[in-house]
């Protein structure tokens, strides 16, 4: 029990104020609820193929040069795709501010290798890293359930 506060305590860290991270889970979890579970957002957020299987879902961090960004991780029998749980203001052509959901989403064919790794200093700090064909890196961390990634 003391290893799952703990490892609760750090995936809330990552937020900017516990209270805010601890709301947006509050607010994931009623969402994929309201929805009618992971596969169904799944589907209202990315292109879904005749046949394509979603296998797994979790929530985690996306490792961004602005700061890790919270969401949902979806590994498909096609790709693997992440939305934030918030919506990100970005700049329109016209200079007014849109919101929209930080979304990536590499097909399986373009995925060179997966990497797991951990901070040696803190082992229940855990990493997944997707290497692309064309040389990209995309880190995820801060795991509520490292172990469901894979």
């Amino acid at each position: 029990m003391k290893a799952k506060v703990f490892i609760f305590e750090t995936t809330v860290r990552l937020g900017p104020k516990i209270s805010e991270t601890v709301k947006g889970k509050l607010s994931l979890g009623a969402r994929i609820l309201q929805v009618g579970g992971l596969e169904k957002i799944f589907k209202q957020l990315f292109s879904f193929k005749e046949g394509e299987k979603l296998l797994k879902a979790c929530q985690c961090y996306l490792s961004t040069t602005a700061g890790p960004i919270a969401g949902l991780l979806f590994i498909s029998s096609e790709k693997v795709a992440f939305c934030s749980d918030r919506s990100i203001k970005v700049p329109s052509a016209n200079g007014e501010f849109l919101r929209v959901h930080y979304k990536v989403v590499v097909p399986v064919e373009k995925i060179k290798g997966v990497n797991q790794s951990e901070n040696m200093k803190k082992p229940w700090q855990k990493y997944m890293e997707i290497v692309t064909v064309d040389g990209f890196d995309i880190w995820f961390m801060g795991f509520l359930n490292y172990h469901k990634a894979f």
